[in-house]
This record gives C-alpha cells, structure tokens and sequence, in this order.
C-alpha cells in the first residue's frame, strides 16, 4: 500500500529540522488564557501579546462578551445549517444590514470565516472565461478562491500600479471580465497599497477591483472603513472584503458591493451555500464589537501612535522594518536559524510575537511579525522594545 503521507515527505523533515534546533514548537504554542487584551500566560508566564492581530482590544470587549451571553442563552449555541438552508437567523440578517450602513454599500454578505469569504466571494465572480489579476503577496485565501473559480491569473508585481497597467493592456481585446485583486494593509509585512493609483488603473482599462480590507478594517480611514476610505476612492472599488477577526475580535467575514449583482452570489458561491452559518452569539458580539468600532474613533487615533512607537523603536535598534507604518511591524531576519533562537529567546523573555518562515513570507527571508493593538501602553510597548534590544544583543551579538 502506497503511503498517503508519503508526499508530505519533506515536509516531515523541515518540521523535524525547525524543532531540532529550538526547544519549542513555534507552531504550536499554547496561550493558556488572556489575562487581558495585551496579556497573556504562556509556559505559565505572563508574557506581553504581539502577535494576535487584535489591533482594536475588541475581543476582551465586555459589550460584545455581554451581548454574546445573552444571546446564547436566548437562542443557543448554533444554526446547524447553511444561510440557504437553516442558518439564517434574524440576526444575520441585522449583521449584514449594519454592516452596509457602516461600509456605505448597499448589499453585503457575510461568511462564517474570513478566510472564506475571499474563497467564496472571489471564486464566484471570476469563473473560467475571466482574468483574475492579483497581486504577487496576495494572501493564501485569495490564490485558493482563484484556483476554485477557474479563471485565468495574472500575476503582478507587489504595490506596482505601473505594472498592473502593463499586464491589462496586453488584455485589451480579452472579452471576459477582469477583476483586479489587491489588500489593504498586507498581513505578513505591513505595507500599505497605493489604492488611489491602483483604482485610476481600473478605471482606465474597465476593470473591477476588489480590496480585501481584512487588515485594515478598524483600523484606517476616518470611520475606520479601511484603506480605501483614506484614500478617498471607495466609490472606485467594487467589492469590499474583510474579516470580523481582527479588529472586531469575533470570527466571520464579508462581503459588500453597490452592485445588485452581489445578491447572485448567494446562489453560487459554494463556500456560503455549503457551509453552516456563524453561530448567534458571534454574530450578537460581532454587532457589538462593530457598534463600540464606531462610538470609540479613539481608538485608532491610539493605535496609529503605538504602530509608530512600535515601528520606529525597532528600527532604532537597527533592525529591518516596513517603511510603511501600520499596526503590523515586521522584523526581517538573515536567516532560520537566526530567526528560530530570536523568537525563542523573545518568548523566554515575556514577548509572544509570529515566526514566519519560507516560503510563506515574501522575499523568502524568515519575519518575526508583530502586531500591536490600540491598547497596549506606550510602556508596555517601550518593555517589548528593551527585550527585543535584549535579544538582539544575545542573538545577533
């Protein structure tokens, strides 16, 4: 019998080569429990969190914990069904209404992840006769929706306008329809797209764009609706996607659209015909996360202050950052090897941040890839500062 596992092979081996030379698994560490949004007891430590993506401190919010208990006892614990079957309750619906308020799109859906939202939305609106055209640090979920919906992919270059603008004029006698897929704030680094510019080519070549907010939700623009909205061009992106996980801190995600078409997909996109709903009581402290969101604009004045604290404390100490300053900072290391002993010692020191390793991270070099909330203390993050000087010196000498 041939082994199933067989061409997992490799795999198996780098898996075994990372844990041979660190005394922990950098993929499965456990977080006890949150002492509070920033806090955390890891190894029976209380080590500062910055690496949840939390970018708001919504998910200790006591609102949405509240409105949560209410409704699960009202209502339970789950739909046991899809939308198109049983799962859709009154509350999904008032989900996705306020989300339309707050996006200022006329239809929205929502999925039970965010991860499916871009399988499901994406997947659905370019099929075989289409041309997807992402960019090259797209996030997993955006290459899975394209290999699902079958339609051609185009590559093009990260945060390059220019090159975008070069690759839809070879497609200008293409008769299908191009939709151009780009993200807010990228996850794994922190850059920030140039939405403008991005918005003026489509435009220019009557293509549809698609901005996944899912990072930059909360956390930009005036009302916090995302890059777009900074950028003054939301009327030029045609679909909004995002995630309830970050700065929401529940679970779930979006889709919105001014055009009617949207509506359609419910009928096709097979990630929300086929799966089952979100639970109500996500949905009730999903709503009341979105509510506090919008009554505390504060909190992303905050967040912005500790993203640059954070951002320019790093390079201070000579380590290569983004130049764009946004709630992710990441840090590129040389190597693994000198990626695995920094992350160890930071955790062994009390700071929990991500390893992220090739060839998952863009330029095939290792990030430790920090994300600061709006409620971390200038003092909390000055601690975190003086450790990673700390393990610098003993890592990097």
């Amino acid at each position: 019998m041939t082994d199933i596992f067989a061409k997992y092979a490799g795999l198996k081996a780098a898996a075994a080569g990372l844990t041979a030379h660190s005394p922990r698994n950098p993929f499965g560490v456990v977080i006890d429990h949150p002492v509070s949004a920033t806090v955390g007891l890891i190894e029976g430590r209380e080590t500062l969190l910055f690496g949840t993506n939390n970018y708001l401190g919504l998910s200790q919010s006591t609102a949405a914990a509240e409105a949560a208990i209410e409704t699960v006892r009202r209502e339970g614990v789950g739909t046991t069904g899809s939308r198109i079957a049983n799962g859709t309750y009154a509350l999904h619906r008032k989900l996705e209404t306020r989300l339309a308020e707050v996006l200022r799109r006329r239809h929205c859906m929502i999925f039970s992840t965010g991860y499916q939202a871009n399988l499901g939305a994406i997947s659905a609106l370019a099929g075989k006769d289409d041309v997807l055209l992402l960019d090259a640090d797209s996030h997993a979920s955006i290459y899975d929706a394209s290999r699902l919906g079958y339609a051609q992919v185009i590559r093009f270059r990260h945060n390059d306008p220019a090159d975008l603008d070069r690759r839809l004029s070879r497609l200008k006698d293409h008769q299908g329809a191009k939709l151009i897929v780009v993200e807010g704030i990228y996850s794994m680094t922190g850059n920030v797209a140039p939405m403008r510019e991005f918005a003026e080519v489509k435009k220019k070549h009557g293509a549809y764009l698609l901005a996944d907010e899912a990072h930059s939700f909360g956390v930009l623009g005036e009302s916090g609706r995302g890059l777009a909205e900074r950028d003054g061009c939301e009327d030029d992106v045609d679909f909004v996607v995002g995630t309830f996980s970050k700065s929401l801190g529940t679970v779930g995600g979006y889709c919105a659209s001014n055009l009617d078409g949207l509506e359609l997909i419910r009928l096709c996109s097979r990630p929300y015909m086929f799966t089952a709903s979100l639970p109500p009581e996500i949905i009730a402290a999903t709503l009341a996360a979105l509510d506090e969101m919008i009554a505390r604009p504060e909190l992303r004045t905050q967040l912005y202050a500790n993203a640059k604290q954070l951002n320019h404390g790093l390079h201070a100490l000579g380590l290569k950052t983004s130049a764009h300053v946004s709630p992710v900072v990441a840090v590129t290391l040389d190597n693994v090897e000198q990626a695995l002993a920094f992350w160890n010692r930071l955790l062994e020191l009390g700071v929990y941040v991500n390893l992220s390793l090739p060839p998952a991270t863009p330029d095939e070099h290792p990030l430790l890839r920090c994300s600061v909330m709006a409620v971390h203390t200038p003092e909390e993050i000055d601690r975190a500062l003086g450790i990673f000087a700390q393990v610098k010196k003993d890592v990097l000498g």
